[in-house]
């Protein structure tokens, strides 16, 4: 990376201060970004990355502190405020109208455009600034035909549009193919050469490695350390962030498939909007004891395929099979009746009721049993049991058991959803995107759950959009890239190199 290029910090937060009912958030917090620097932001879920980043880009205030930009006092109220004074953040879920044009969002909002904006103008500077910066679209593509790639660039876009010269990036490689995580670093060195500055929160050890200059740890709303990534290890840095030494190899038992569990067979599910299908004739079997693990971009079939096998969507074609028993298109209750366990991709939408309790959650399978409910009324110290016991076991940190779901860090979230689907698992499990999100120490959790899983006879469906993850967990990988599989590899003859490729679309040379 290159060296700052002012004395003066670009960026001075000190002793920020955030409080929530029940929480502390960010406590007495210092930061500084200098010019041309790259700083990694790290902490567990929950530690308050995004709270602190937040502030910076006006969506929350703080409750005590203040931030300095280029030296002086800034009173950021709003994203607007943030804004005028350089600073743009793209969130990991994206902010964009998906029928509306790259251009027309690129200056959706925007104060100073004429009552008839000219479009040509418009498109002329943001061609200047693909090429510039080597951020390649069409100004004139609609955002719901481009890849979730293409989509990233039109955010980096959309902000150096303004005028934004401080970045905040918040978990930027988290839905890109490896060739897309490498040019996104290409795109980023080409700013800090121009003298931008880049804050970026990221789970991925090796990513910060790669990207960054300095690393600042928060842990429990604090800093625990600030250090210059050129003297630390990925070991170091997962270390610091959860206090303890963290595995990075698992343990598993050798592999040795049984039956076929589950069994996937020419499979089409048709968009209802037109155009190719979700699913295009898609085959596939998972072993008793065998993690099948689905590589891809996402948007290419994924979670449609997850919903089919949990009964969420019908498939208009094919057929699917549970111990040999056909389970086309039965009811959710039917497969979750049938063993099926399932964590969600959109984790806050069908993973959790948000205003029922943390307890209330973890029980939601158990209401239909005898251990938790006679008749219509629910045995409360059961269930308070129960909810203690997987709390203490998956780690889940809440004030009580009582506390609203909703108010949980999105870590906590998903371990609560974990705890509730690993616990009523019957024989196959459906994880799509288990550790979206989640920081090493809960990462490292799930995974030593999903694999224990295996290792106990299960057959588990792994959805991930991490390469490494999936070579470290599952036996088998299959890629999909628009609705088809483009392959299925053993894990140990195949490479990163030849999975990447599939992703973008390439065939496989074998299965």
């Amino acid at each position: 990376m290159n060296q700052t290029q002012s004395v003066e910090p670009i960026v001075r937060m000190e002793n920020i201060s955030k409080r929530f009912p029940g929480v502390i958030a960010n406590e007495s917090v210092d930061l500084t970004l200098m010019q041309g620097e790259v700083l990694a932001l790290l902490g567990e879920n929950g530690a308050g990355k995004s709270t602190l980043m937040n502030m910076l880009a006006g969506l929350y205030r703080p409750d005590s502190g203040s931030i300095h930009i280029r030296g002086t006092h800034a009173n950021i109220q709003s994203p607007q405020d943030s804004m005028a004074l350089g600073i743009g953040m793209v969130h990991q879920e994206f902010m964009l109208v998906g029928n509306m044009t790259v251009a027309e969002n690129i200056v959706l909002g925007m104060k100073d455009l004429p009552f008839v904006p000219d479009i040509d103008s418009i498109n002329a500077r943001i061609i200047e600034l693909s090429d510039r910066y080597g951020l390649k679209v069409d100004p004139q593509a609609v955002i719901h035909d481009l890849s979730v790639g293409e989509q990233q660039r039109v955010e980096i876009l959309k902000l150096v549009y303004r005028g934004a010269d401080i970045l905040i990036l918040d978990e930027p490689t988290a839905v890109l193919t490896p060739g897309e995580s490498h040019e996104l670093n290409n795109i980023v060195k080409i700013m800090l050469s121009e003298g931008k500055s880049a804050i970026f929160i990221t789970h991925k050890m090796d990513e910060v490695i790669e990207f960054s200059d300095k690393v600042q740890v928060l842990r429990r709303g604090k800093t625990v350390n600030i250090c210059n990534t050129a003297d630390v290890t990925p070991k170091d840095l997962a270390n610091m962030m959860v206090g303890r030494d963290v595995l990075f190899s698992l343990d598993r038992c050798p592999y040795n498939p049984g039956g076929v569990k589950l069994k996937v067979e020419q499979v089409t599910v048709n968009n209802p909007l037109g155009g190719r299908p979700l699913l295009d004739d898609v085959s596939l079997e998972i072993h008793r004891g065998e993690i099948l693990g689905i590589a891809g971009v996402a948007g290419n079939g994924q979670q449609q395929l997850a919903e089919v096998i949990t009964g969420l969507v019908r498939c208009d074609r094919g057929n699917i099979y549970i111990d040999g028993m056909d389970k086309t298109n039965n009811t959710p209750l039917s497969f979750i009746k049938a063993g099926v366990s399932h964590i969600p991709a959109d984790r806050g939408a069908m993973g959790i009721v948000g205003d029922m309790s943390v307890g209330e959650n973890l029980a939601m399978k158990k209401y239909r049993t005898k251990e938790i409910s006679k008749g219509v009324v629910i045995k409360k110290n059961f269930l308070r049991m129960f909810a203690d016991k997987l709390i203490d076991t998956f780690s889940i940190k809440t004030p009580d058991q009582g506390t609203s779901v909703k108010y949980l860090s999105g870590g906590n979230i998903q371990k609560t959803i974990l705890a509730r689907e690993i616990d009523s698992c019957g024989g196959i499990l459906i994880a799509v995107y288990p550790s979206r999100g989640l920081d090493v120490g809960a990462t490292e959790a799930v995974r030593q759950n999903i694999i224990a899983q295996r290792d106990q006879g299960n057959a588990v469906l792994l959805v991930s959009e991490e390469l490494e993850e999936l070579q470290m967990v599952a036996d088998r990988i299959a890629v999909m890239f628009e609705g088809k599989i483009m392959g299925t590899r053993n894990v140990k003859d195949t490479n990163t190199e030849e999975l990447g490729l599939m992703m973008a679309g390439a065939v496989s040379r074998g299965a």
